[in-house]
């Protein structure tokens, strides 16, 4: 067969650790073999953004502006014991949190669902959409540590010279301070994201936040929400039949373990981390997770939704045998190339990123399967099989599909 010719490059943004020697394994054998890969590839790994002072980050993230779509491994967010092990010249921020913001975009995360593994909320029977707002709250803070008795204030000083404070605490002992902050450019980019990626999935959207308390800061983000459905989506939603309301998150929360899925969550930027990882661990695994950035203008970015997979790295250096679970990567891979293949209209490279996916879930459902996946499956007398030959097997299956697809 010969392989699938690419006209535009994808972005590809390589990472650390296990996911690292992962995203090699899977190039060599389901990509190359198959599609003549185009790529603008920037290293992501963290000793390459310390000798780069993190501009590779930003170069990568304004490569995809240019070519509308990218892939990425997972990468080091450092802590002090990274700046330790690597010998950085400083703490650099999360690498996904730098490229969100410059592609403002939406982040996507839903699970993977394969027969023999089951929820753990059994009502669950639909995937459940995570939609992240991707930027700013907690992610860009400013904190301090207080020493001494004083009083806080929240100050705003205008270019005009004029100010606005308000009172936050008296401190007659040590105490803590966070100042966090949001824009309605961004909330209303992550609103019409949310919209649309609903009406392009034909999925009803579910949005919470806390604005009973936050009387002002989350209340913001809701009345976006409505001004955007109500001034640009509500008659599209209503001819679909779809639909959207907001309610606060803990009543979000309680409607989500009732319902059986099918749905887009919309959450802010905190919530989105925290919830996504209960959602996708309650589906089964990190590992079975897809992630997808979407930004308004137009730029999609997919990634896998875990971290490095730091204790299999180590023990792949001593010459050790893993079984990690490569799925997550993979579909990132998948994702990309559809997209990629759908705005260059390369119905073959859509087709092949289909067949790969159909590999990997069937692959997993013949019992062949990582440890992770073997540790929960309702299926019996599984085989689990080491990184690389879990690969190998979806390779195996892989070529038999597209060797029964060119049969017609």
């Amino acid at each position: 067969m010969d392989k699938i010719k690419m006209t535009t490059p994808l972005v590809e943004m390589d990472g650390d650790e296990m996911t690292r020697i992962l995203w090699q394994d899977i190039k060599d054998e389901l990509l190359t073999p198959f599609i003549e890969l185009k790529t603008d590839y920037y290293d992501l790994g963290l000793k390459h953004r310390d000798e780069t002072d993190d501009q590779v980050t930003i170069d990568a993230a304004e490569a995809t502006k240019r070519v509308k779509v990218a892939v990425k491994c997972a990468t080091i967010t450092p802590n002090a014991s990274r700046m330790t092990e690597y010998n950085l010249k400083k703490m650099y921020k999360s690498p996904n949190g730098t490229i969100r913001a410059i592609l403002d975009g939406t982040v996507f995360r839903a699970p993977i669902i394969v027969k023999g593994i089951e929820p753990c909320v059994k009502n669950w029977k639909k995937p459940i959409t995570l939609a992240r707002h991707a930027y700013g709250d907690v992610y860009k803070n400013s904190e301090l540590y207080v020493d001494r008795p004083g009083d806080a204030y929240l100050v705003f000083r205008a270019e005009d010279g004029t100010t606005k404070e308000a009172f936050i605490q008296h401190f007659d002992r040590p105490g803590i301070l966070q100042g966090m902050h949001n824009l309605d450019e961004s909330i209303e980019s992550f609103a019409r994201s949310c919209f649309q990626f609903a009406l392009d999935t034909k999925q009803d959207l579910w949005f919470g936040a806390k604005d009973t308390i936050s009387k002002t800061y989350d209340a913001r983000f809701r009345e976006i929400f409505t001004t955007v459905y109500e001034n640009e989506f509500r008659e599209k939603f209503e001819e679909r039949k779809l639909v959207f309301f907001y309610t606060l998150i803990d009543d979000i929360i309680a409607r989500v373990m009732k319902s059986e899925g099918g749905f887009i969550w919309a959450c802010k930027n905190y919530d989105g981390d925290v919830m996504s990882d209960m959602v996708s661990s309650a589906f089964g695994s990190l590992a079975m997770m897809t992630s997808v950035l979407v930004s308004p203008h137009g730029y999609y970015e997919y990634e896998a939704a875990h971290g490095t997979v730091q204790r299999h790295y180590y023990r792949h250096l001593k010459g050790e045998e893993t079984s990690t679970n490569s799925v997550a990567t993979i579909f990132a891979w998948t994702g990309a190339l559809r997209k990629r293949g759908e705005l260059d209209q390369i119905q073959a490279l859509e087709d092949f990123a289909d067949c790969l996916e159909q590999a990997v879930l069937e692959t997993i459902e013949s019992g062949k399967m990582t440890k992770d996946l073997a540790l929960i499956t309702s299926l019996e007398d599984v085989t689990v099989l080491s990184s690389h030959a879990f690969i190998l097997a979806i390779r195996e299956r892989l070529e038999m599909l597209l060797d029964k697809k060119s049969q017609g």
